[in-house]
């Protein structure tokens, strides 16, 4: 482990972020297109002081665009996404958005709170996915622009109601996105319920710092600070354990290509179709630390992933099969986005040796995650 921090703290170090074209930080607004109900909605162009850019809409407080440099300090987009609102509303994939209440599955859509079962939406075969039939991801959020002196931000308040997708408690959720001028995608996240509820948002971009969707992700090297993750059953539900990813496809502790084993004929992979796990972050104190990092040699990308949550959810794309028409006209293929949602683990509400995602009225949620790039010119 030692030597897996040493090696972790020597990229960062080498790694310089560079400069694009000084710009003062601003935020602009644009029609983003109708949904179904008639609703119009907005997007917000955050534009920091290097001139990268974020993308960002009302609409499931998704992030649609993100524009990154590489070693030679071109610009490109770095998140899978689309061009309107309705595509979005369409859309089974949650690219960009932050979803909830419940991010990852819970099992047979049940947990038991303080005596009292609940039963949720079923819309992952026989389990629950990020929050029901209309999560977060599917609705208008509140929007408020702010420019802080790191970057500029936007503020995107949602209220659920009690018994929303089968919740208890009226819940108000405030995200906060930051592009800060480090070249930061910065989101904080605070929520207050009315009754005892269940609470695990998280935000799921599909990444690809290729900066061209049209690549897959496979060359692509990935660090994951863990040592062990829940293994999952058939149905992708974790069987409650934790197992040590050493000597297994799932050891990312030192730096390795993504393709390098996804392929392997070991029953975790044959499980997920991939790489679709929580890994179990070291070091979980609450506090902030950087707990992943993702490297492109070609494009000289680096994206470090800071969080102060115990687990991970590495994604590999599995389920993108061409049938998806993103931005541009490009249709997604297999495996060319990746997710890392930092989160709670799956199924945690009937895990009673899992870190708790309950939260009781008069307590406040917080959360903070970073995705923080870098180029090499190596």
């Amino acid at each position: 482990m030692k030597k897996f921090l040493a090696l972790s703290s020597c990229i960062i170090i080498l790694l310089t972020i560079v400069s694009c074209k000084k710009e003062t930080p601003m935020i602009d607004k644009t029609s983003f297109g109708k949904i179904s109900t008639g609703q119009e909605t907005e997007l917000y162009t955050l534009t920091n002081k290097t001139g990268c850019q974020a993308k960002i809409t009302n609409y499931g407080a998704v992030v649609v665009s993100l524009t990154m440099p590489d070693k030679t300090g071109k610009l490109e987009d770095v998140v899978l996404g689309y061009d309107d609102a309705a595509s979005y509303e369409k859309g089974t994939s949650y690219f960009g958005a932050i979803v909830g209440r419940y991010g990852n599955r819970i099992g047979k859509g049940k947990f038991t709170l303080d005596g009292k079962e609940y039963q949720l939406a079923l819309n992952n075969g026989a389990n629950t996915l990020h929050g029901g039939n209309v999560g977060f991801n599917k609705v208008i959020w509140e929007v408020e622009p702010v420019v802080k002196d790191e970057g500029p931000s936007l503020k995107l308040t949602y209220v659920s109601k009690d018994g929303e997708e089968g919740y208890p408690g009226t819940l108000k959720l405030v995200v906060v996105y930051t592009l800060t001028d480090a070249n930061e995608l910065k989101i904080e996240y605070t929520a207050t319920t009315d009754k005892t509820t269940i609470l695990n948002p998280t935000h799921h971009s599909y990444f690809n710092l290729t900066g061209n969707p049209v690549n897959t992700i496979l060359d692509e090297e990935l660090m994951i600070d863990a040592n062990a993750f829940t293994p999952i059953d058939a149905g992708l539900i974790p069987t409650g354990k934790l197992e040590s990813v050493d000597k297994t496809p799932m050891d990312f502790r030192a730096p390795v290509k993504i393709g390098a084993r996804i392929e392997d004929k070991y029953e975790q992979l044959i499980f997920g179709k991939g790489y679709d796990h929580n890994w179990v972050l070291n070091n979980y104190d609450k506090n902030v630390r950087q707990v992943a990092a993702v490297y492109d040699k070609a494009s000289g990308r680096t994206m470090a992933v800071l969080t102060d949550q115990p687990g991970i959810q590495f994604y590999s794309g599995n389920f993108l099969d061409g049938t998806a028409k993103g931005k541009n006209g490009v249709m997604y293929q297999f495996r060319t986005g990746l997710c890392l949602e930092t989160q709670h683990f799956p199924d945690s509400p009937n895990k009673p040796d899992f870190p708790s995602v309950k939260l009781n009225p008069g307590e406040t949620y917080h959360q903070t995650t970073i995705y923080k790039f870098s180029v090499s010119k190596e």
